[in-house]
């Protein structure tokens, strides 16, 4: 199984960026397709960002696109996700996750599930201020 470690968060005021990061173990990074999600309090989590295995193809949610830029290094088993004009409604717990099969995530509705992703990390914070 693969471990994954998100970190990057913190306090960020309204229109500020972020980097978060995704720090996974194990030698087969390379070969799974990858995802990041959020949580706000007293909501379901919501689908941000994925990308294919070699970084090839990348997707983002519309609530997101052209503020976020997910990416990623297979050479240093890390996920990213560039966050820039942040805003309130950006606040929320972001998980990583890792899909075995890369079908999941050039699928428009599987990558959005979150039950398609096979590995989940701890989270990490982000909170927006106004």
């Amino acid at each position: 199984q693969v471990q994954l470690v998100e970190s990057g968060g913190g306090l960020v005021q309204a229109g500020g960026s972020l980097r978060l990061s995704c720090a996974a173990s194990g030698r087969t990074f390379a070969s799974y397709a990858m995802g990041w999600f959020r949580q706000a309090p007293g909501k379901e989590r919501e689908f941000v960002a994925a990308i294919s295995w070699n970084g090839g193809s990348t997707y983002c949610a519309d609530s997101v696109k052209g503020r976020y830029t997910i990416s990623r290094d297979n050479a240093k088993n890390t996920l990213y996700l560039q966050m820039n004009s942040l805003k309130p409604e950006d606040t929320a717990v972001y998980y990583c996750a890792a899909a075995l099969h890369t079908i999941v995530v050039i699928t428009t509705t599987r990558r959005a599930n979150a039950k398609e992703y096979d590995y989940w990390g701890q989270g990490t914070q982000v909170t927006v201020s106004s």
